[in-house]
């Protein structure tokens, strides 16, 4: 009986000690600069939401809150950091879909679940379907048919492969049985010139830099491969309603933290950066960028990471990717 009392005095000091621990973690956050690793190099669209977001958490927690440029291995370099750094709340990342792509193209040095405590889904983008201006088709069905009587003779232009549009094109040729050939870019900017110059004649492209090239009539949009559609091209139908349900899928921007990072720096962080992406000039930037505000809780964030590994590993898996 002795024994019992004294091992369930020993367990309620470590508890108390734990929590003490975790409380003087958390007093008074932040107390000192925080990092915010990108794990991409700089110019990117993650890299201008993530200077913006900085910016706004120093002014709004009152300490320095900077940005730390780790690009490599499509972010798997500064991922691995991360997970690996110590969980006080003083290094966190903001990353996009690639973070929950590359686990299922290749063996990542990070585990995208157990590794991190996610913080929130910041902002979503759709991508866009474009044509070269001299296609007949006016309209996703008529593509489809267009295809499908030869083919073969198609092909897609996409920003390289494992990227958010080429996996959103595999997505389409699946559901529809397409004889598509997936022709991968280093990046979004040649895939669309590409389709301008009628080289490929498909394209499947981040919104931001496909809008003014419809806006010109260089490129005639077919869908939008999103959840709604967007205020810059207000005609231009999503896939749904264009009669092609299921292919509703976004690239996100995602923020976390290393696994076991106390719940009250989580939630803290993840309270100010919903506020700061509904800010109206935040919103205006995003929308600028292509891109929608979120600010999910770190719930629900968990839940679409977890969602969307499943989505694109079967994609992947389906499509037989390899990178």
């Amino acid at each position: 009986m002795k024994m019992i009392l004294r091992a369930a005095v020993v367990m309620s000091v470590m508890l108390a000690a734990g929590a003490s621990y975790a409380q003087s973690q958390t007093a008074g956050y932040p107390n000192r600069a925080v990092k915010i690793v990108l794990p991409f190099p700089p110019g990117g669209v993650a890299d201008v939401v993530g200077r913006l977001v900085a910016q706004k958490l120093s002014e709004n927690l009152g300490q320095s809150f900077f940005i730390e440029n780790r690009g490599g291995a499509s972010g798997n370099i500064g991922a691995a950091l991360v997970q690996d750094a110590a969980p006080d709340g003083y290094t966190v990342m903001i990353t996009s879909s690639s973070f929950l792509i590359n686990p299922g193209l290749q063996k990542v040095p990070y585990n995208p679940i157990g590794g991190f405590a996610p913080i929130s889904v910041l902002s979503a983008s759709p991508s866009i379907l474009a044509i070269h201006a001299g296609q007949s088709s006016k309209s996703m069905k008529e593509l489809i048919d267009t295809v499908k009587k030869e083919p073969g003779r198609h092909s897609y232009a996409s920003a390289g492969v494992g990227s958010t549009p080429h996996l959103q094109g595999e997505m389409f040729k699946a559901a529809y049985g397409l004889d598509l050939l997936h022709v991968p870019f280093a990046g979004g900017a040649p895939a669309l010139q590409s389709a301008v110059g009628g080289h490929t004649p498909i394209v499947i492209a981040a919104l931001a830099p496909a809008i003014p090239l419809v806006k010109s009539g260089e490129l005639r949009a077919l869908a939008i491969i999103g959840p709604k559609r967007v205020s810059a091209l207000p005609d231009v139908p999503t896939m749904t309603e264009a009669g092609l349900p299921g292919q509703e899928t976004e690239t996100i921007l995602l923020a976390l933290a290393p696994k076991r990072t106390p719940k009250e720096i989580v939630d803290l962080l993840s309270r100010e950066m919903s506020k700061i992406v509904a800010m109206p000039d935040v919103v205006q930037k995003l929308d600028a960028l292509g891109f929608s505000p979120m600010g999910t809780t770190p719930e629900e964030t968990l839940a679409r990471i977890k969602s969307e590994l499943d989505m694109w590993a079967k994609v992947i898996k389906d499509a037989k990717i390899e990178k």
